[in-house]
């Protein structure tokens, strides 16, 4: 009786340290990420654990108070991949025309993607551009396979074209800006970017959304120079519910317009908001007004 007993005693406990260990899914070693590349057309850019593709919608000339908006200003749409037991989890935002979002929505729809929200960013653009956020879990390739089809009822670009000229300096104070946002920013295609973290850890269906700015939940801030030492900037604050106004007011105290303000997911925790905006004056000074609105924000400096 003591044998048996001491028996299931050691199995329990290989029991209880197999539970407790790392779990490592067979798809973070094994996943066909070739054919994840290949069903989407292109690259990913990878962060710790995170595969993030980009769709810019190099195809649109879309235009805002006489600026000619840079994809990577604010017609970037993206596609995250993330390990997740049983698979991968997504999360993306495309960016659509207005006749595009329901033949769009209705792929996703028939594939068992999930749509968590549909809305503008800017204001007065022309073309009128939409943003579809999604999300899923299952197999990547098949999740890769779902979003190309989708994505052909729509005209966003399904293959990547080299870029035919350099892309354009950055003629803007780039030090001064990092100085006065608190973060060091990066040239992308003609724009000025910067990613500002949330000290809060976000999670989505109890996973934590990490890294931040691969995930979508990093405050967004995108300078494009328009001129004798100017810039249209756009992007969006992360923000919970109590930092909502206080932002709002800090903006158009600066001279920033809210454009938009909605969720772009259904079941994260904390609950988060995001707020669109858009100006086009002198650079640093707008970068001021938004210094002072990341005041009224749980966000950090480097």
């Amino acid at each position: 009786m003591k044998r048996i007993i001491w028996s299931v005693a050691v199995i329990g406990a290989c029991l209880v340290a197999f539970r407790v260990g790392p779990f490592i899914p067979a798809y973070a070693q094994d996943a066909d990420w070739q054919k994840v590349d290949e069903n989407l057309g292109r690259k990913p850019a990878v962060s710790d654990d995170v595969r993030r593709y980009g769709f810019p919608r190099t195809d649109l000339s879309v235009t805002l108070d006489g600026v000619t908006i840079k994809p990577s200003l604010a017609l970037g749409g993206w596609i995250a991949f993330k390990p997740a037991h049983g698979g991968a989890m997504i999360m993306g935002d495309l960016v659509l025309l207005e006749t595009e979002i329901n033949p769009v929505m209705a792929k996703m729809i028939a594939s068992g993607l999930a749509i968590t929200a549909v809305h503008n960013h800017l204001l007065r653009a022309s073309p009128a551009t939409f943003y579809m956020h999604i999300a899923g879990h299952g197999d990547p390739v098949k999740l890769a396979s779902a979003i190309h089809d989708a994505l052909a009822e729509s005209k966003t670009p399904l293959t990547v074209a080299a870029p035919s000229n350099p892309a354009p300096a950055i003629d803007l104070d780039t030090a001064r800006l990092d100085q006065i946002i608190g973060v060091k920013g990066q040239a992308n295609g003609g724009v000025y970017q910067f990613n500002v973290k949330r000290r809060d850890p976000v999670t989505e269906d109890g996973m934590p959304l990490t890294p931040v700015g691969a995930m979508g939940v990093a405050i967004a801030i995108n300078f494009q120079p328009t001129g004798a030492g100017k810039a249209a900037i756009t992007g969006d604050f992360v923000l919970t519910s109590d930092e909502v106004n206080p932002v709002i007011v800090a903006l158009r105290t600066h001279g920033i317009e809210v454009t938009a303000l909605h969720s772009h997911m259904l079941d994260e925790q904390p609950r988060l908001f995001f707020m669109h905006f858009w100006a086009n004056d002198d650079a640093i000074k707008l970068a001021g007004g938004l210094r002072a609105a990341l005041d009224k924000t749980a966000s950090t400096k480097s």
